[in-house]
């Protein structure tokens, strides 16, 4: 298929605006791609210089006023120069790690952690790791992290698993399973800590759903990161979603710690934040690093375990 003959039906006046003179704006010989022939054409218009585009080969022919082939490639230069690197590069890609297994086992754990709480009923396991505000102001220090571990029935453990599944398997994936748990963990007892400051002496708690919460405001405090170049557009969106959704799952039914819930999420945003500061443009840490994250999530609760039994 040969191309299309110029039309030539434009004024005498009128002379083609040559690429080969603008070898500063784009290499090559004409025609200028339709793309680029638009762009300067509406350069020109706003600029008062008119001009008329002439469909030639696969692409177009510019032409202006002889008068005005000078001031055109002047003002078509600045405007190359001020858009040099407009549109800017898309970020790099954020892909998600292939750790969902990984996540959904240490879920099926903590299933196990409760079914165990009931086949052992010599150990008050509630009474010993719920998160009891006065005893936690008084140094028990490991009832912010074991009260995460337990779960008042096989009702509220399901409730937990479901919805905060879908959000831990994401943060995961997002950040890699060392530093997903790890900030999951932090965002939880973190929580409990400020709830605990607030709450009367006898207080008690039980339940992931501080650190539920807290993956939520993980969640917004990186998004509001990514978009602070346009904060008030995604980043406020983000925001909101997550207190609509914290408005919808946590702050109803009577045996509901708001408290908890409220403090998990605006715990999780900072630590979010900060996350999303300290990895820049890469989604996760190295795996050297995460994997030493992973064993620091892993020892905790074991730890604060521990350190129950050793007071029982």
């Amino acid at each position: 298929m040969t191309d299309p003959t110029c039309i030539t039906d434009h004024p005498e006046s009128y002379r083609e605006l040559s690429p080969a003179a603008l070898p500063h704006l784009q290499a090559g010989a004409s025609p200028l791609q339709p793309e680029v022939a638009r762009a300067w054409a509406l350069v020109l218009e706003a600029r008062g210089i008119p001009c008329h585009l002439e469909p030639c080969g696969w692409g177009y022919r510019l032409l202006v006023p002889i008068a005005d082939q000078t001031r055109g490639i002047e003002e078509l230069r600045i405007y190359q120069a001020e858009n040099r690197n407009w549109p800017p590069p898309a970020p790099p890609s954020q892909t998600l790690a292939e750790n969902t297994l990984t996540t959904l086992s240490v879920l099926g754990l903590l299933a196990i952690f409760h079914n165990l709480t009931y086949l052992y009923p010599a150990i008050d396991w509630i009474a010993l790791g719920n998160a009891h505000a006065g005893k936690i102001l008084s140094g028990q220090w490991w009832r912010l992290v074991t009260a995460l571990t337990l779960h008042a029935d096989g009702q509220h453990l399901l409730g937990n698993l479901l919805i905060g599944g879908v959000l831990i398997v994401r943060l995961c994936r997002q950040f890699g399973s060392g530093l997903g748990w790890l900030l999951l963990l932090l965002s939880g007892l973190l929580g409990n800590f400020c709830n605990a400051l607030i709450q009367p002496s006898y207080h008690q708690a039980v339940g992931a759903s501080t650190a539920v919460f807290g993956a939520l405001g993980v969640f917004a405090g990186l998004n509001l990161v990514r978009a602070r170049a346009n904060w008030w557009k995604p980043g406020l969106l983000s925001l909101a979603a997550a207190l609509a959704l914290l408005g919808l799952l946590g702050s109803g039914g009577e045996r509901t710690d708001l408290g908890a819930h409220l403090f998990g999420f605006l715990v999780g945003l900072p630590l979010g934040a900060a996350a999303a500061l300290g990895l820049k443009a890469h989604s996760r840490p190295p795996a050297t690093t995460n994997a030493f994250l992973a064993v620091a999530a892993t020892l905790l609760p074991l730890l604060a375990w521990i350190s129950a039994l050793g007071a029982k």
